[in-house]
């Protein structure tokens, strides 16, 4: 008999987690999906979905219970520029997200057969000194120290990455870490305020009429990427079967500005869209993956364009915007 793989995914009912546990399954695995709350969006296709509470080491101990041959830790108290920047949340999610990892990782170096691991960190690692320029960005790997980052969020998440390789040096536990920029696609947040970018310009456009207007934080002339959730898959999956042991980015590196984010998801909507520039919180200047490292250490680089994952993204949010201001309507008969 064959036996199948057993994996835990941490953070199960966020987005890119949820994701992850389909993606597992249909790769064969037996799948334990392990949250503080149950996907908002999808209904799990794991095996098993324990509800709870990371930052407490007990319920760990609880999640990995026999053990495991992959742990795929997602689990953080995260959100979009509006959750993330304002400094409104710094304290909760500098504490959440430590105990969380510090748990994960102490737990896992205790088995005899140990799991590997995988950390998704961030972009967010990076200088902001690094990022003043919108148009010449440096987020190489090597480019992370000396560590200034813009955020708490960036600060804990390079914390993380040097917990994950202490328990690596210390205790032989195998970490792969991935630092994510901007990973998008259906199943995400959209309208409770931790949604990013693509998400809100997508909700935005398809609330506004044709001609109308949609707000746009700054002058919308800051840089970013964007990678559709099933390349971000594609690269988790091949880090962790490689011998990579040193983070890399999974990203896109086809920079755009945030008024080119906003004309994009209307050419997907088929809508003459305005944009009116308010203020609020923007994070750094410029920022986009740089994949050279990534691409030599295992293969991986991403192919797929922005308009593309805009396209699949626009249309699940316009369905849950529909649904949202009228439940009875039947969206097959809207959208067909």
């Amino acid at each position: 008999m064959d036996i199948k793989k057993r994996a835990l995914v941490c953070g199960a009912g966020g987005f890119i987690g949820g994701h992850l546990v389909s993606r597992l399954k249909k790769e064969g695995y037996w799948v334990r999906g392990v949250d503080i709350t149950h996907h908002e969006h999808k209904e799990t296709e794991a095996d098993d979905f324990l509800l709870l509470d990371l930052r407490s080491e007990s319920n760990t101990r609880a999640a990995l219970g026999a053990g495991f041959d992959e742990v795929y830790q997602l689990a953080a108290d995260m959100g979009g520029a509006g959750y993330i920047f304002t400094g409104e949340h710094d304290a909760d999610v500098m504490h959440n997200s430590a105990m969380i990892n510090l748990n994960v990782a102490k737990v896992c170096s205790e088995f005899h057969n140990k799991p590997r691991v995988f950390y998704s960190s961030s972009a967010c690692v990076y200088p902001e000194h690094n990022q003043l320029d919108p148009d010449n960005p440096d987020c190489t790997e090597a480019s992370v120290y000396p560590a200034n980052p813009d955020s708490e969020y960036g600060w804990e998440k390079l914390f993380s990455e040097r917990v994950y390789m202490s328990f690596s040096r210390n205790y032989g536990l195998e970490c792969r870490i991935a630092r994510f920029h901007n990973i998008y696609g259906p199943y995400g947040a959209w309208n409770n305020g931790k949604e990013k970018a693509p998400a809100a310009m997508c909700r935005k456009v398809a609330e506004a009429e044709d001609g109308g207007k949609v707000e746009v934080w700054g002058d919308g002339e800051q840089t970013r990427s964007f990678l559709y959730i099933d390349e971000c898959l594609d690269g988790i999956r091949i880090l962790m079967k490689s011998d990579c042991s040193e983070p890399v980015n999974i990203g896109s590196d086809e920079m755009v500005t945030i008024n080119q984010l906003v004309d994009t998801a209307a050419e997907v909507a088929g809508k003459t869209i305005h944009r009116q520039h308010i203020d609020g919180p923007l994070g750094v200047r410029g920022r986009n993956s740089e994949n050279a490292f990534i691409e030599k250490m295992i293969g991986w680089k991403p192919t797929g364009k922005l308009i593309d994952g805009i396209r699949e993204t626009y249309r699940w949010i316009e369905e849950q915007n529909i649904q949202h201001h009228d439940p009875k309507i039947n969206i097959l008969d809207v959208l067909n």
